[in-house]
């Protein structure tokens, strides 16, 4: 996070490098101050946002305090014993839920569409980092996630449109991947390279 360094956001890509990250993506929406993220955050000796949102019904705990808890969960906030194991956890970071822990979609069909990073863990409790540049509606997107053999157990956006952004360093793969299209901000696909950002998700390789 940023603000627990210079505050400078960085591309993806800067994270990687600077941080010698494996993979790097959105750690959340964030507000005008380009450094608090839009849900509740912190980790352990910082808290970049103190408030939790009331519409944001999805939390990621990392860093598990004990060792019999799972290294990381995500919890479905609007059932109390959820939240509660989230204390269990060292770092917690709340976004806008996509699919609840059940495996079900929680949006709606709509007209607006966007590119879409979002992180899920699946049923394994392994974390999956998900990357569209293709804009398409978050229930369309759903759909998508959970027609495919990956065992999604649940889900959270992390951002949309040209913040929207992936890097991949690692196993011989270099990738610096960002989105464009958001209806009613950018509606075309003419961005091409990432925008810095404030707070990423990022592991290193083993």
């Amino acid at each position: 996070m940023a603000g627990a360094e210079d505050g400078r956001p960085r591309t993806a890509a800067q994270w990687c490098r600077e941080r010698k990250l494996a993979v790097a993506i959105n750690m959340g929406m964030y507000r005008e101050d380009r450094r608090t993220n839009s849900g509740h955050a912190h980790t352990p000796g910082y808290v970049n946002n103190a408030r939790w949102a009331g519409a944001y019904k999805s939390a990621l705990g990392l860093g598990a305090l004990k060792s019999a808890v799972p290294p990381a969960m995500m919890a479905d906030l609007d059932k109390p014993d959820d939240k509660t194991r989230l204390s269990m956890y060292g770092t917690v970071v709340q976004n806008l839920r996509l699919i609840q822990s059940s495996g079900r979609g929680v949006w709606a069909k709509q007209d607006r569409r966007w590119s879409e990073a979002a992180v899920a863990i699946d049923k394994e409790g392994r974390i999956l980092f998900i990357f569209s540049r293709y804009p398409y509606s978050m229930k369309e997107l759903i759909d998508v996630l959970l027609s495919q053999p990956l065992g999604i157990a649940a889900a959270m956006h992390v951002e949309g449109g040209p913040e929207a952004s992936l890097s991949i360093h690692a196993g011989g793969v270099d990738l610096d991947l960002n989105g464009s299209y958001e209806t009613g901000f950018n509606e075309n696909d003419m961005v091409r390279v990432q925008w810095p950002i404030p707070n990423v998700f990022g592991s290193r390789s083993r």
